[in-house]
């Protein structure tokens, strides 16, 4: 679908509210963009995505800073409060220097980010499909990364198909909840490993109603953004994706 697919599709479902992928939004006028969002009433829960600090996208340390200040204003604009962070893979780095990479990007946006009132999510990925976008694999290592900056503007990014099958104790969402700036929902048979391949919400083995109502009782008052991705879910017709979605979280 298009971006405005996209929007109709999801204001026509009953969703209030929708993550946008930049790519996307590229294809269409940005002013368009924010006018269809306004006419549905619609909200951008997450920005997704910037980073790549590392230069595992092919983009050159300077030019990943800029796009994502670029990210930081469009939000913005978008009225929208969080942009996911993806630090990008080693690359042949040692841990050591593709943090300091890292720390000196945050270091130069987080700034930025609090002048807009724009949240940076930095998002771990399980290392069986994650290890393309980002070098931090648990919540402790995101922590880790983000905790000496002492920014309120620096959060996390929570994603249940990469933890929720490996992580049984949900115990950790307790402390990490008011950390949180965007909670993504996935579900799987199986735990990650290669090419992300996800299935519809309650069909695999994620214990995503356990996990909502346990940051919910944490504190956690921010958007839940389901994300479908994988060849399970690419032949089913979409609106009966998002119907579906709908309907298990509502």
């Amino acid at each position: 679908w298009s971006f405005e697919e996209d929007v109709l599709e999801y204001a026509q479902a009953g969703f209030e509210g929708i993550g946008v992928w930049r790519q996307k939004l590229s294809d269409m006028a940005e002013s368009k963009a924010m006018e269809l969002l306004n006419h549905h009433g619609m909200t951008v829960s997450n920005l997704l995505w910037a980073g790549g600090f590392t230069g595992s996208d092919g983009c050159s340390f300077r030019e990943s800073v800029c796009d994502a200040v670029e990210a930081i204003q469009q939000a913005a604009r978008l009225k929208c409060k969080c942009v996911v962070l993806y630090t990008g893979s080693w690359r042949g780095h040692t841990k050591s220097h593709a943090h300091r990479l890292v720390a000196n990007a945050l270091e130069q946006i987080t700034p930025f980010a609090e002048e807009f009132g724009v949240d940076l999510a930095v998002e771990p990925m399980h290392p069986g499909c994650g290890g393309d976008w980002t070098f931090l694999e648990c919540m402790e290592e995101a922590l880790t990364l983000i905790d000496p900056f002492e920014s309120p503007a620096l959060k996390l990014a929570l994603d249940t198909y990469h933890f929720g099958i490996s992580s049984p104790d949900l115990s950790f969402l307790q402390d990490i909840a008011h950390r949180l700036a965007i909670v993504h929902l996935g579900d799987g048979t199986n735990l990650p490993q290669g090419e992300q391949d996800r299935c519809e919400l309650g069909r695999g083995v994620v214990p995503n109603k356990r996990i909502i109502q346990t940051l919910l009782d944490s504190g956690y008052d921010g958007f839940f953004d389901v994300e479908l991705i994988g060849e399970s879910v690419e032949c089913i017709d979409y609106p009966t994706l998002i119907s579906d979605a709908r309907n298990y979280v509502a």
